[in-house]
């Protein structure tokens, strides 16, 4: 409805939910088959008490005019079914004829003196009859060619919600047969709704045809809905870079467009760029407010994005979004302020030392090679046990949560979200904040985060799932300053939570694009697990090569001798060219080279084909690895003169 029409009677009832209350109950007399008399005798009595208008101080005169006013434009802009969908308007009364709304004086001079009075679209009242006809009725309008164009997005959305994508395509397709240049924004709900049809068609190649004739071809509102479109895509994807492209087009097509307000907000927010979307919201709102933006939750939004985007976006999707999890984002809030609790480390067995993923056996001394050093060099193997209170707390908690830890080194579990499909253990948060002292429970709730359907939702991640980790990070650094003279073995069950959770603390900090935040973390992550079950040392090598921390790259082959990860072996040949150490590297290219040749090829080639990938992990020494590692580091290697020369004569 137009926000003109729906407060034209704005100054007498200031209720526009009235208003539209009233239009509704005159559409439905009047499509019910009542004639102009009987209508209007039912507005005499109806409107005046369906606006309030006895409540203004009007006298009777001014509520009878106003009143017949209002139903001769309803009668007037509504289409009579009975009557093929034609308008059957009422003719103009003589000026010097009685006025019909019954004041007693000539027409001229009573309501045929206002001249300002804006007119009720039948666009509008349609909006009302869609919702009102029933399904016969509709069809025979479909058939007829009544209902205006742009509105077909309404039938054709409730039939998506009847799960009936196929009829909704059918109905909206011809919309966009000819030529879209004239297309206005009034077709924006028809695009939208059509490429949803199509997702859940499955039909991607259609849609995103159809985005791209619509993003070359459209006129300026629907061009920007077909990129604004494609951002989100990219946005899902996490292809942040085509997301940023896209957008640009989108604000090109539309620069005053409020959608695309919404999406840079978004598109920043899913960055955690927070200060720059920040300042961007108090630029949009500033801007839509001088055009004369009157959407007030929109504006509501930019207010709220100004002080916290990424809360102002979880309050705009609320309606939408799975309770549990609000209810989870509620606790957060809570439940993470509170003081820490106190662990305590309790020395334990020694682990047995399996040799560390990737790594080959050791070779004896006498063939000049290096052993690993000894685990006891890292301090006294230990566990970190939460409080009496906690350890309570938690075998409540395991009586309620329905899933369990993931299997080894992986951080999903392979029910299907069933964690999800209960909402027992959340009531059970609710009501203990204090489960927020349990790194077992914050474990557990940092793999319901990664099972949920929605999980790859930004303010997830930033909202939800970082605050977790982050005090599990205050937990151990408190509990286990590097000083510490212990470490946490993986192979003691205790200790998983909470690496586990500094994993997760690694892998927020990478998406959030805090590289040193990140090296800091696993660089924690070796000091409580020299083994490295988790296998960090291969990204904190890649880590520091890029940030030309050369010896410290160095200082960690020493701890992995004889990696089969690429990045170690290779790692170390390029840390010392770079150091001028050619001999040395040469040296260590042929142990590398003897371990995994395929790596040099693949680093040398200006342009290779990807081979297959194998689902289930890398092949060491294979062609996926060394096609990896390229992807990974290439343009390190490519950056450093003379080097892939160097590489390519040394291995030929």
């Amino acid at each position: 409805m137009k926000y003109e029409e729906r407060t034209m009677f704005h100054h007498e009832t200031a209720d526009t939910e009235r208003f539209e209350q009233v239009i509704l109950l005159a559409v439905r007399q009047i499509i019910n088959g009542a004639t102009p008399q009987e209508f209007f005798a039912w507005a005499e009595v109806e409107v005046p008490q369906g606006l309030g208008l006895y409540d203004y101080g009007l006298d009777t005169v001014e509520i009878r005019r106003l009143a017949h006013l209002l139903a001769t434009s309803i009668w007037n802009a509504t289409p009579r079914p009975d009557q093929g969908f034609s308008l059957q308007p009422l003719p103009t009364p003589w000026p010097e004829a009685a006025c019909p709304c019954g004041s007693g004086e000539r027409y001229r001079y009573c309501c045929g003196a206002v001249d300002d009075l804006p007119e009720l679209s039948s666009e509008l009242i349609w909006e009302l009859l869609l919702d009102e006809l029933p399904e016969r009725t509709l069809q025979d309008a479909l058939a007829s060619g009544a209902i205006p164009r742009p509105l077909l997005a309404r039938l054709a959305d409730r039939w998506l919600e009847q799960d009936r994508p196929g009829r909704a395509v059918a109905l909206l397709e011809p919309l966009f047969a000819g030529s879209v240049a004239d297309l206005d924004g009034d077709y924006e709900p028809a695009f939208d709704v059509l490429c949803d049809a199509y997702d859940r068609l499955d039909h991607w190649r259609k849609k995103l045809a159809f985005m791209e004739r619509l993003g070359q071809e459209g006129g300026r509102a629907l061009k920007a809905a077909a990129w604004q479109r494609r951002t989100t895509m990219y946005i899902d994807e996490g292809d942040f870079a085509g997301a940023q492209t896209a957008f640009a087009t989108a604000l090109r097509s539309d620069p005053d467009n409020p959608g695309t307000a919404l999406l840079e907000i978004t598109l920043l927010a899913a960055q955690h760029r927070d200060d720059l979307a920040r300042a961007r919201a108090s630029f949009w709102l500033h801007r839509l407010r001088r055009l004369g933006f009157r959407d007030e939750g929109f504006m509501e939004f930019l207010t709220q994005a100004v002080d916290d985007p990424q809360e102002a976006l979880v309050d705009s999707q609320a309606d939408a979004l799975d309770p549990i999890l609000l209810d989870l984002y509620d606790w957060v809030s809570v439940a993470t302020a509170r003081p820490l609790p106190d662990y305590r480390l309790v020395p334990v067995r020694p682990p047995r030392e399996p040799v560390a993923a990737g790594q080959l056996p050791l070779l004896d001394d006498a063939l000049g090679r290096v052993r690993r050093r000894p685990l006891e060099f890292f301090g006294i193997p230990a566990e970190l046990r939460p409080p009496a209170a906690v350890r309570r707390l938690e075998a409540q908690w395991r009586s309620l949560f329905p899933g369990g830890k993931p299997e080894s080194i992986r951080l999903t579990l392979a029910d299907e979200g069933r964690v999800w499909q209960s909402a027992q253990w959340s009531d059970f948060l609710l009501a203990h904040p204090e489960a927020a002292d349990s790194l077992d429970c914050l474990d557990d709730l940092a793999t319901a985060l990664y099972e949920h359907p929605e999980s790859t939702l930004p303010w997830i991640s930033h909202a939800l799932l970082r605050p977790l980790v982050e005090r599990a990070w205050m937990l151990v650094t408190g509990a286990l300053p590097p000083e510490a003279a212990y470490y946490l073995p993986w192979a003691r069950q205790h200790n998983r939570p909470l690496l586990r959770l500094l994993f997760r603390r690694y892998l927020c900090q990478l998406e959030e694009g805090q590289p040193q935040g990140a090296a800091l973390t696993l660089e924690t992550l070796l000091r409580l697990n020299p083994q490295d079950n988790h296998g960090v040392r291969a990204e904190l090598m890649n880590h520091y090569l890029r940030c030309g921390e050369d010896q410290q790259a160095l200082a960690l082959v020493r701890r992995f001798p004889d990696d089969l990860l690429a990045d170690l072996a290779y790692g170390e040949v390029l840390a010392l060219y770079r150091l001028g150490e050619q001999e040395r590297a040469r040296t260590a290219l042929g142990t590398a080279v003897h371990r995994l040749p395929r790596i040099p090829h693949y680093l040398t080639r200006k342009r290779i084909k990807r081979p297959r990938l194998s689902p289930v992990g890398v092949t060491p020494g294979g062609d996926d690895q060394a096609w990896m590692y390229r992807e990974a580091m290439r343009d390190v290697w490519e950056a450093e003169p003379g080097i892939l020369s160097w590489l390519k004569r040394v291995t030929a």
